[in-house]
C-alpha cells in the first residue's frame, strides 16, 4: 500500500506476464525449499495452490503497484509475496494477515531477494513474450516471400537516392523485404538464449546469503521444470546480479527490427504514392477514408502506424540503454523502467507485424503497366549499354533522351551504335535484373 501511494507514475499496473513470471518463481522456490527441508509440506502446498490460482487468472485486482517504481522492484516482489501469503492463509483456513501461518517474507520469499527474483522474472517474461512476436514476424516474412513470387515477372525501375537507377523486378523488392526480416528473426532467436542465464539463488548481491546448498543447486532446475524452459544458473552470480546487458541485447535486436520495419513501410508508401501523381507501382489495400475534407483520398495508414511503432521502440531502446548504464556497484535499481519499456517494445512489435501482414501486405497488388511505362521512359537502361558502347556514349544517349523524349532504344539505333537484334538481347529483362551466374544457373536447371 505504501508503494501504491508513493509510485503514482504511469497509472498502469505491472505487465500481466511479468506478474505471472514472479508468481512462477515463487512457486518454484516453494517447491525447492520444501525439498530442501526448510518449508513444511502444508505451507508449500498452500503457497503452490495460491500461485496456481493466480496463474489461472484469479486475484488480478490485487496487484496494485505501478509498473514504474523506485526500489529496484522490491514493491513488485512484495506485492506478489503478500497476495500469495494471504491467499495461502485462506487456503489453510486462517484469516488474512495472520502471518504466523504463512509469512510473505519468511515463507513465500524464503531463499530469495528482490535482486534475484525480479531480474529472473524479467528474463522469463521476455522468453514468454518474444515467441509471440517472432510468430508474427515469421508470418510477415512468409507473406513478403509470397509477394516476391507473385511479382517476380514484373519489371520496374530501381531507384537510388530517389532517382532512376537501373531496372529490376518488383519481386526482387519484396524478396529483399523478406530477407531482412529473416535476419531480424535470427537475431531475436539468438538473444533469447541470453535470457536463459539467470541469477536466481544469488539473493541480495550474488553471494547467496540465506540460501541452503540444496536450494542453490536446484532452484534453477525446478524453475526449468515448472516453465518448460531450460534455465541455467549464471557462473558468476555477482556479475549476473549487477549487470543488465542481456536486456540491452534484446532491446537492440528489437530496435534493429523496428528500423527495418519502418524502412519497409517507407518503401511501401513511396511505391504506392499517388495514385495519379506519384510513383503508383503498387496498390495498398484501402483501409479507411483518408481525409475529413478531401473526398476519395485514401492514406497508407497501415505503413504509417508501423513506422510510429518503430519510433516508439527506438525511443524505448534509448531508455533501456540508459537504465542499464545507470546501475551502481552491486545492483541496478532501474529495472522497473527498463522492463516497462522492454515489454511494451515486444508487445507493440508483435502487433505492428501482425497489422502489416493482415491489413496490408497480403492484399498488395501491382500496376504492371505503370512499372513497364517507367522503364521504357527512363534513361536508367542506358547503364546496360556501358560494356558495349562505353560510359561516355551511353551518358550522351541518356542526356539526349531526357532532352528529346526519345527512348534509349530509338537513339541507339538512330546512331548506328548497335544492331537491333544485339540491342534487344542486351536489354532483355533477365540480363538487366540478375547476375550472369544466376542466369546460367537458372538456365541449367530449366
Amino acid at each position: 500500500m505504501r508503494a501504491a501511494d508513493n509510485f503514482q507514475i504511469t497509472h498502469q499496473p505491472m505487465h500481466p506476464t511479468f506478474i505471472d513470471s514472479i508468481v512462477t518463481i515463487k512457486k518454484a522456490a516453494a517447491m525447492t525449499n520444501k525439498k530442501a527441508g526448510n518449508l513444511s509440506k502444508e505451507r508449500e502446498e498452500a503457497i503452490v495452490k495460491a500461485c496456481n490460482e493466480i496463474l489461472s487468472g484469479k486475484l488480478r485486482d490485487q496487484f496494485i503497484v505501478d509498473t514504474i517504481q523506485g526500489g529496484a522492484g522490491t514493491s513488485a516482489n512484495m506485492n506478489v509475496n503478500e497476495v500469495i501469503a494471504n491467499r495461502a492463509i485462506e487456503i489453510l483456513g486462517g484469516e488474512k494477515g495472520d502471518y504466523t501461518m504463512v509469512h510473505p517474507n519468511d515463507h513465500v520469499n524464503m531463499s530469495q531477494s528482490t535482486n534475484d527474483v525480479i531480474p529472473t522474472a524479467g528474463k522469463l517474461t521476455v522468453l514468454r513474450l518474444l515467441p509471440k512476436a517472432l510468430l508474427q514476424l515469421q508470418k510477415l516474412q512468409a507473406a513478403m516471400e509470397r509477394k516476391a513470387e507473385e511479382f517476380d515477372d514484373i519489371l520496374k525501375m530501381g531507384r537510388t537516392q530517389l532517382q532512376d537507377a537501373v531496372p529490376m523486378r518488383l519481386g526482387q523488392s519484396f524478396h529483399a523485404f523478406s530477407r531482412v526480416l529473416s535476419r531480424d528473426i535470427h537475431r531475436l532467436n539468438r538473444v533469447m538464449e541470453e535470457m536463459k542465464v539467470v541469477n536466481l539463488g544469488g539473493t541480495a548481491i550474488g553471494t547467496a546469503i540465506n540460501v541452503s546448498p540444496y536450494y542453490l543447486s536446484n532452484v534453477c532446475y525446478q524453475l526449468s521444470t515448472v516453465t518448460g524452459i531450460s534455465f541455467r544458473q549464471a557462473e558468476d552470480l555477482i556479475d549476473a546480479t549487477q549487470n543488465l546487458d542481456g536486456f540491452v541485447s534484446v532491446s537492440n535486436a528489437l530496435k534493429t527490427c523496428a528500423v527495418n520495419l519502418s524502412k519497409i513501410s517507407n518503401d511501401l508508401r513511396l511505391m504506392s504514392s499517388g495514385p495519379k501523381t506519384g510513383i503508383a507501382e503498387i496498390n495498398l489495400p484501402a483501409r479507411q477514408n483518408g481525409s475529413s475534407i478531401m473526398p476519395g483520398k485514401v492514406n497508407p495508414v497501415i505503413p504509417e502506424v508501423v513506422s510510429q511503432v518503430a519510433y516508439l521502440i527506438i525511443g524505448h531502446d534509448c531508455t533501456i540503454t540508459m537504465a542499464a548504464e545507470a546501475g551502481q556497484l552491486e545492483l541496478n535499481a532501474f529495472e522497473p523502467v527498463l522492463f516497462h519499456h522492454l515489454f511494451e517494445s515486444i508487445d507493440t512489435l508483435k502487433e505492428a507485424a501482425k497489422t502489416l501482414t493482415q491489413h496490408c501486405v497480403t492484399e498488395i497488388t501491382a500496376n504492371k503497366k505503370q512499372c513497364m511505362d517507367y522503364i521504357e521512359k527512363s534513361v536508367g537502361i542506358s547503364t546496360a549499354l556501358c560494356p558495349y558502347i562505353g560510359y561516355t556514349k551511353a551518358a550522351n544517349i541518356a542526356k539526349i533522351s531526357l532532352k528529346t523524349g526519345k527512348t534509349i532504344k530509338e537513339l541507339v539505333l538512330e546512331a548506328g551504335l548497335l544492331k537491333e537484334k544485339e540491342l534487344e538481347d542486351i536489354l532483355k529483362p533477365e540480363k538487366m535484373t540478375q547476375p550472369k551466374k544466376m542466369r546460367e544457373k537458372i538456365k541449367a536447371v530449366s
